[in-house]
């Protein structure tokens, strides 16, 4: 997706997010974070936003290590989750909206540039947990083709081949990702050094086939195999659900 565009979708999702929070009860558990409430997650992404937003807008050269409720200045009311996330969104999307296209700043995947790096971190940060909002208050909404593809890709060949990854098998494997929507194709190879992704269409170990938006939300371990066509060995994929997981550092 093209920066722009990313913005845009962020805008977006900001806006189906808060949708999630006015429906829901900030007591209610996130069945995909069983760690946290409603509440807690609302926290949480908020504040990550507004903490995205200080490092583009004050050109950070390195990470900001204020803890995120000192940067949102405090938690919200309950009655004010909602407002709250919204103008923490509004304020990302400006900052990035205004931000030149050849911005310097702290970033820790690799990308075109850190204003391209910035509005795709957010924009798939925002999306992932407004599912989990949205499975806490209710049913999940569409998630379009293109912008399921670039979350895939954004998982698979930022995330997933750094150091800090957990994907690492004692015997090297393979796993195929292909959408049945899209032209886009990933081979992922595990072992115990780690995982590298390409961006091809090839046979794996196991290989798993869906559309764009389900096999999105399932490398993000936000769903279950029903509904996806799996062909080899379906225990890499517990594998997958045990060790993948995102961290910023």
């Amino acid at each position: 997706m093209k920066v722009d565009e990313l913005i845009d979708a962020l805008a977006r999702e900001g806006a189906t997010f808060t949708a999630a929070i006015e429906r829901g009860d900030p007591d209610a558990p996130v069945p995909t974070c069983p760690d946290w409430s409603l509440r807690e997650l609302v926290h949480h992404t908020g504040g990550v936003n507004r903490w995205a937003t200080k490092v583009v807008a004050e050109r950070a050269t390195a990470p900001i290590t204020e803890e995120l409720e000192a940067i949102a200045g405090g938690w919200p009311a309950d009655e004010d989750l909602a407002a709250w996330f919204r103008s923490g969104n509004a304020l990302l999307v400006d900052a990035l909206r205004n931000a030149p296209d050849d911005l310097e700043c702290w970033a820790f995947l690799r990308a075109p540039s850190a204003k391209a790096f910035w509005a795709r971190r957010q924009l798939h940060e925002t999306t992932i947990h407004r599912v989990d909002a949205q499975l806490a208050s209710g049913a999940v909404s569409e998630i379009p083709v293109e912008h399921a593809v670039d979350g895939i890709d954004e998982l698979l060949t930022g995330f997933l081949p750094r150091r800090s990854s957990r994907l690492k098998p004692a015997t090297p494997c393979t796993i195929a990702v292909q959408p049945t929507d899209a032209d886009s194709a990933w081979r992922v190879t595990a072992g115990p050094d780690g995982a590298t992704t390409e961006r091809e269409r090839a046979d794996a170990d196991v290989t798993v086939r869906a559309s764009a938006a389900d096999l999105y939300l399932l490398v993000w371990n936000r769903r279950d195999l029903n509904g996806i066509d799996v062909t080899g060995d379906a225990s890499l994929l517990d594998l997958w659900r045990s060790s993948v997981t995102v961290t910023w550092s």
